[in-house]
């Protein structure tokens, strides 16, 4: 029976399902690599609500930044996350982070957000075009790979820098720095 049906349906099959799946992941960016640089970068200047467990729902602390510099009259700037903790190494209700937008440094924030500037300094950078849910995949394996090949390991913290593309037919950048040294 199934030798049948691969016989007479592999190509109904493989334009229904296969192809579109492919396309997608295409354009959400899944065969692109990410570019590995060292150069200097900052300062940055981002408000932004501390996030402590499941990294996975850092979306929703991200949602309450956005809403409160919204209602202060403030236009968030791109996304920014401070990763503290090493997902690969800390258990969800132990993983940490600073996430929020970037901001004027002179913005008169709201009462519950914090200021943080990270001042200009050397960084090792992965930039990746993707999506939101496939970039950081790429650009920690891109940095973990270059850092390897040195002897070195990938240590925290780490900088995520997310712009998205303003337009909704192309993806965003990412860019994660780490310390250079």
């Amino acid at each position: 029976m199934f030798r049948d049906f691969v016989r007479t349906q592999w190509k109904p099959f493989l334009l229904a399902f296969v192809l579109p799946i492919v396309g997608v992941y295409w354009w959400w960016g899944g065969f692109n690599a990410a570019e590995i640089s060292e150069s200097e970068s900052g300062p940055h200047v981002f408000a932004y609500l501390e996030h402590q467990g499941d990294l996975g729902k850092l979306p929703k602390t991200q949602g309450k930044v956005f809403a409160l510099l919204n209602e202060a009259g403030i236009t968030p700037g791109d996304t920014v996350t401070l990763l503290l903790s090493d997902p690969r190494k800390a258990v969800k209700p132990e993983q940490r982070a600073k996430t929020g937008y970037r901001v004027p440094a002179d913005a008169k924030l709201p009462e519950g957000l914090q200021l943080e500037i990270i001042p200009r300094r050397k960084v090792l950078a992965a930039r990746v075009h993707a999506g939101v849910m496939l970039a950081p995949g790429k650009a920690y394996q891109a940095l973990s790979d270059h850092l390897q090949a040195q002897g070195r390991e990938l240590t925290m913290p780490a900088l995520e820098i997310y712009r998205p593309s303003g337009t909704p037919s192309q993806v965003g950048e990412l860019v994660v720095e780490v310390a250079a040294e």
